[in-house]
């Protein structure tokens, strides 16, 4: 191993050499403490700690770090005080996530490190988010984010990487190839000679380094940082090391070729940086034993400090309000003048305007959204407005763009992401379900974002085209959902929870973007979250519904005005407004819910059984619901009728009333 010093002092050098031996001490005394039972897990990065070092060593302390759960390297040295990791790691209350997550699954604004979740690839599309907000703050920044050999082959190592390059963005991609995913080799992983080799395909630089030397890591991340400091653009860095542990402790190392281990170990990055400092008469023999005395003393000491806090008291109270971030809805509300009548697609569309303009840091992203105006002109004109580096045009690549507004949201900005239909964002399922839902409650980061799902039946659009799947989100906390039913009601919906810093899917029924028009405020009204709105007053039943299902009741009474049907728009599904169902409920002891999503585990499944469980004794009759059939949306306007809820709407409603 070679080691060019450049221009690095021996005081520097010395101190390079104890930020490599720290971590490596550290995971010495948590190997014992894991065997002893003291600790739970383990994730070894020994024999790998200099790309985690020295990459981090490069680094600004004010430039986002983005690891993996191996890089001990980057906490330490970014100096987070080793009682608040261990506490981390123990579940302790005064670690990083109260005691919801484990090891490096977690993030801090403090020190700008980014934890992530165990789906491996979604943090690298976190890293172009966060280089976007510095480009368009005009911040010299740069940003670093980590992935190992065999999670290059998820779809989200694609997608971030082909972002970053149309988007020329100032982010490292580093790659630890260590060897192995699991028990998994790297010819079961890819077959290109090189992983650095794939940079090409995206039109970005690519280097290949030895990641066991400390020095080449730091020049090279050195060099890389300060060139695309001053010309934005991505660089592809893998860095061969090896693992030298198991995937987790309990893996054990019994499938690696005894030969290779062998061979590795001669290249431990420690040992050699070592004897390359005693060579240089940078480092004295006699000082080693007393900086390993020094640390382990302070690993002894804070690890028992922590070991004895008190453990964490469960509080019901706590849990769920820490999912959210908190958000007091204004008291007071300008008046709602003057308004102009619009249509339903008009009000949201001066509804994202009016957000825009308030809101400097805001920026939207979607699929054809700049100068085409997006699939449904709802975006038309607002480049002209307020130019490309807010109104994005992105890669038809939905995971990656979810988290690119994730990353927004985390270096101080507020994103929309348009989905072109609710359908395709199953393509960007897991960073909705476990990155933007899970993040304040694991580590009490806001993530201020609203993802607009244009949604729904009625345009013979097919089975991809038209699902109302507002169900496969209700059930997640962390989530706030809402489903307009009017212009006014879509334009205040959208104006607050762009107001709020907590993660919305935001859903605007497609049927209803030209059909339908209303009276809607010119000025930024907004609608509290999770409040209903009793559409018609009744005494005969009550008809709990939303989206389209609002038009479908009123159709329906207006052609059966001797029926005193009350009808409850529920406008926000999660949290939905359980007092004003239950007070209509009360009062007309018949219920009827209402919705165009599937019959079977919709969302008014949900409700119903909240009726029957908070309303029994008021009931008439037993709760009922009308949802479409359990099958897929077919395209024929014939069949689409068949599908839909409204068809059977009439003979619910009648066996309700006439129980």
């Amino acid at each position: 191993m070679i080691f060019d010093r450049k221009n690095l002092d021996n005081d520097t050098l010395v101190s390079f050499y104890k930020k490599l031996l720290l971590p490596r001490m550290v995971e010495e005394k948590m190997l014992i403490l894991l065997r002893q039972g003291r600790i739970g897990k383990w994730f070894s990065g020994i024999g790998q700690e200099a790309i985690a070092v020295g990459s981090t060593l490069a680094m600004a302390d004010d430039e986002y770090i983005l690891p993996m759960h191996r890089n001990l390297g980057v906490f330490t040295t970014r100096n987070i005080p080793l009682s608040r990791l261990m506490a981390q790691w123990q579940g302790k209350p005064s670690g990083f996530t109260k005691g919801r997550d484990r090891s490096f699954h977690f993030g801090t604004q403090e020190y700008k490190i980014i934890g992530m979740i165990s789906h491996l690839g979604p943090q690298l599309a976190l890293a172009d988010g966060i280089a976007l907000a510095d480009v368009l703050s005009n911040q010299k920044k740069t940003t670093l984010v980590y992935t190992g050999e065999g999670a290059t082959s998820e779809g989200d190592f694609h997608e971030a990487l082909n972002i970053a390059a149309v988007w020329n963005l100032p982010v490292i991609f580093l790659i630890e190839n260590n060897g192995y995913g699991l028990s998994t080799p790297t010819n079961e992983q890819y077959h290109c000679a090189q992983l650095v080799d794939r940079a090409i395909g995206y039109g970005m630089e690519g280097r290949r380094i030895d990641g066991n030397n400390i020095l080449e890591v730091y020049h090279t991340i050195t060099d890389i940082k300060n060139s695309i400091r001053e010309n934005p653009r991505p660089v592809l860095l893998e860095c061969m090391t090896f693992r030298m542990r198991g995937h987790e402790e309990a893996s054990g190392t019994k499938y690696v070729p005894q030969n290779l281990m062998e061979w590795w170990s001669a290249k431990d990055p420690l040992a050699n940086y070592e004897k390359y400092l005693l060579s240089q008469r940078a480092l004295l023999p006699e000082w080693i034993p007393l900086i390993r005395k020094e640390f382990t003393t302070l690993i002894e000491s804070e690890f028992e400090k922590v070991y004895n806090e008190a453990d964490i008291v469960p509080d019901i109270n706590t849990e769920v309000e820490d999912m959210y971030h908190p958000y007091n809805f204004p008291a007071a509300q300008p008046a709602a003048t003057p308004a102009t009548t619009k249509r339903y697609i008009d009000a949201i569309s001066d509804g994202l305007r009016q957000g825009m303009r308030k809101y400097p840091n805001l920026v939207i992203m979607g699929q054809d959204i700049a100068e085409y105006g997006g699939a449904f002109k709802i975006t038309q004109g607002f480049v002209e407005e307020f130019g490309k580096g807010r109104v994005r045009n992105t890669p038809i690549c939905e995971s990656g763009i979810v988290g690119a507004g994730m990353g927004l949201a985390i270096n101080g900005y507020k994103a929309i992401v348009e989905m072109q239909f609710a359908d395709f964002v199953t393509c960007g399922f897991n960073q909705i379900i476990n990155n933007l839902a899970k993040t304040h409650y694991r580590w009490a980061q806001a993530v201020d974002m609203v993802v607009r799902m244009p949604t729904g039946a009625g345009t013979g659009a097919g089975p991809f085209h038209s699902q109302s799947n507002e169900a496969w989100f209700t059930k997640t906390p962390g989530l706030k959902v809402v489903y307009p039913a009017f212009p006014a009601d879509a334009k205040g919906l959208l104006l607050a929870a762009i107001e709020d810093p907590n993660p919305f899917i935001y859903f605007e029924h497609k049927y209803l973007y030209r059909s339908i028009s209303g009276e809607v405020p010119d000025n930024d009204v907004l609608i509290e979250i999770g409040k209903a709105n009793i559409v018609q007053q009744g005494t005969a039943a009550s008809i709990i519904t939303f989206g389209l299902g609002v038009h479908w009741a009123l159709e329906y009474t207006a052609k059966h005005p001797d029926q005193p049907l009350e009808i409850i728009d529920l406008r926000s599904l999660l949290p939905w407004d359980k007092e004003a169902v239950e007070a209509s409920v009360k009062k007309t002891g018949r219920a009827l819910v209402l919705h165009e999503d599937t019959l079977t585990s919709g969302f008014g499944a949900e409700i119903a059984a909240h009726i029957a469980e908070h309303c029994f004794k008021y009931l008439d009759a037993p709760v009922m619901r009308c949802g479409s059939l359990d099958t897929a949306i077919p395209m024929n306007k014939a069949l689409e009728d068949q599908f839909l809820a409204k068809a059977r709407l009439e003979e619910t409603v009648e066996k309700l009333l006439a129980y």
